[in-house]
This record gives C-alpha cells, structure tokens and sequence, in this order.
C-alpha cells in the first residue's frame, strides 16, 4: 500500500480522525459533516500485492475533488474505465489461450484485480447511499456492477477452461498409461508361450553326445508339442487374476428396533 498523501483540503476534525497515519487502507467512504470521502484502489498489477489509491473527496455543495483541487469527476469516470479496460485486456487474452501455461497466466493477475473490483463496488454502493442526491454516483455505481459482474464470470470461465485442461491432459495420460500396459502384456504372453521352446531348444541345441541324435522323427514333434503345452500353462499362470479387495461394508447407524 502507498503511502497516504496528504492533499490540500479542508477536512472536518471528526475525518481527520479516521485516516490512518500512514496509509489510507482498504476501499472505503468516510461519509462526516456533508463531506464524502472515497478511498478506492487503481487496478492492480502483477501479482497484486500492491495497492496504489485513488482518493476523491465531495464537498457539502456537491463539488468533487481529486489529488487537492482537481476537478474529480472526469478522474472518477476514468477510474473506472481503467478497469473496463483491463477486463477486456483479460478477455482478448482468454479468448486466445491455448495451453494452461497461459491461462495460469491469465488467472494469476485476474484474481485481485476481481476482488478491487468487487471491493470498489460496494464502496460506490455505499457512496451512493450516503449522497443520495448525487446522480452521477449512480452510473458510477451501476458501471461498477457491470464490471464486476463481467470480470466474475471471466474468473470462472478461466478456472473451468484450465480444469478442463487439465482433466483432458490426464485422461490422456491414463489412456496412454492403458495402452501402455495392454502392450507390456502382450509381450509377456509372448514370453510366456515361447519361453518353454526356447529353453528346450537351447538344451538340445548343446554339442554333447546323449543319444537322443538317433532317435525318430516323431520324438521330436512329441518333444515340440510338450513345449506347446508348457508355454500354454505358464501363460495361464501368468495371467492369472488377482483377487479383489474386500471392502468392509459400512456399518449401518440405524438401530434396529
């Protein structure tokens, strides 16, 4: 928050009191003796944790001032347009994000810019009720609504295009993670049905002498299929399913009569 100015204006001793010393603190009005005080905040930046204010004062004959003697009327108005401005600003960046990197980036500055807005609605609101005969404070006040009303709506649709995002990204993922899987099993159920052929062939591929050269053909298609059968078995306890968890039912808080 800036340090408070003090402005050349002369103000009751009762709204003297009110200001703090050092800064002039949250939006607010200090309605005393016919004199309208109204704090508000310019847009913030960045990361909004700085405040700078705007400080109009309305003197008992309806005359408005801003920053001494200033005319603050057409610096009202402009106050406000700053932040129509930068609601449209967020909007064209909204409308061409891509990637939630950017909407990040769009939500991050757009969630206390939302709040002053909101902030400086209800205290136009409450300007309004203290100078009920000042008519510009109502197109004041009503701009301020629609303002705010735009930049909640932009704040939501931010948040439910970046959920959406990223539960998109992570179907993605579980989908990739699916296939994944479904390859990997694959693979072992073609391990599992070779392995026994592999293992037997390496044996009787060894260069030693144990009499099974001369033997029939047959004893080598009946050797084959045996390896056939034990691929088929391991496959069988390779895929083999785990059991369920048990889930404990919750118990019933109804007493049985």
């Amino acid at each position: 928050m800036a340090r408070r100015i003090d402005y050349d204006w002369e103000l009751p001793p009762e709204m003297q009191q009110r200001l703090g010393g050092t800064t002039y603190g949250a939006q607010r009005i200090i309605h005393e003796q016919g004199h309208l005080m109204v704090i508000l905040h310019e847009p913030p930046t960045g990361s909004g944790a700085e405040r700078k204010p705007a400080v109009f004062l309305r003197k008992p004959d309806g005359a408005w001032l801003h920053k001494g003697n200033n005319p603050g009327e057409r610096a009202l108005a402009k106050l406000l347009e700053s932040y129509r401005a930068a609601f449209s600003t967020f909007e064209i960046r909204h409308q061409s994000a891509e990637t939630a990197e950017e909407l990040f980036q769009i939500l991050g500055p757009l969630i206390p810019l939302t709040r002053a807005a909101m902030n400086m609605q209800a205290t136009l609101q409450a300007a309004r009720e203290a100078a009920k005969d000042d008519l510009m404070l109502i197109d004041l006040r009503d701009l301020a609504v629609e303002i705010t009303r735009g930049m909640e709506l932009l704040l939501a649709d931010t948040r439910m295009s970046l959920d959406y995002r990223l539960a998109h990204a992570a179907e993605e993922q579980a989908r990739a993670g699916i296939e994944v899987s479904r390859a990997q099993h694959k693979l072992n159920t073609i391990a599992a049905l070779t392995f026994p052929l592999m293992a037997i062939g390496a044996a009787f591929g060894m260069n030693l002498h144990s009499g099974a050269e001369n033997l029939p053909a047959w004893v080598y298609w009946v050797i084959f299929a045996a390896g056939i059968c034990l691929g088929v078995m391991l496959r069988g306890w390779v895929k083999a399913p785990v059991a369920p968890p048990v889930v404990a039912k919750p118990a019933s808080t109804l007493k049985k009569k």
